[in-house]
């Protein structure tokens, strides 16, 4: 198990509220947003595949590329793929849209 943290000072677009998507048990992951406050976005991953902190480097920058939400988000991995990771985390920012 492999916990990997990311920091993002640019995202300062205050949220509202708390958003949950995924369930890790399926094999997959489960992204927990929440707002985290002054400071900007801060991101926990927790991963049971190690080595590929580059990977989620790059799909966290992709994302906070497009989203500026002062989050605080905690992600909880089963292996998925970029791709899912990438689709869940705009699952959990749709969620935040009333």
């Amino acid at each position: 198990m492999e916990t990997l943290s990311f920091h993002y000072p640019e995202a300062l677009l205050p949220v509202a509220r708390r958003a949950q998507v995924g369930v890790v048990g399926s094999g997959d992951l489960e992204i927990l947003l929440e707002p985290s406050g002054p400071g900007g976005a801060r991101v926990m991953v927790s991963t049971a595949v190690e080595g590929h902190g580059e990977v989620w480097r790059a799909v966290l920058d992709r994302f906070f590329s497009r989203y500026q939400g002062a989050v605080a988000i905690e992600i909880n991995d089963n292996g998925a793929t970029p791709g899912v990771v990438a689709l869940r985390l705009a699952q959990a920012v749709e969620r935040l849209t009333p």
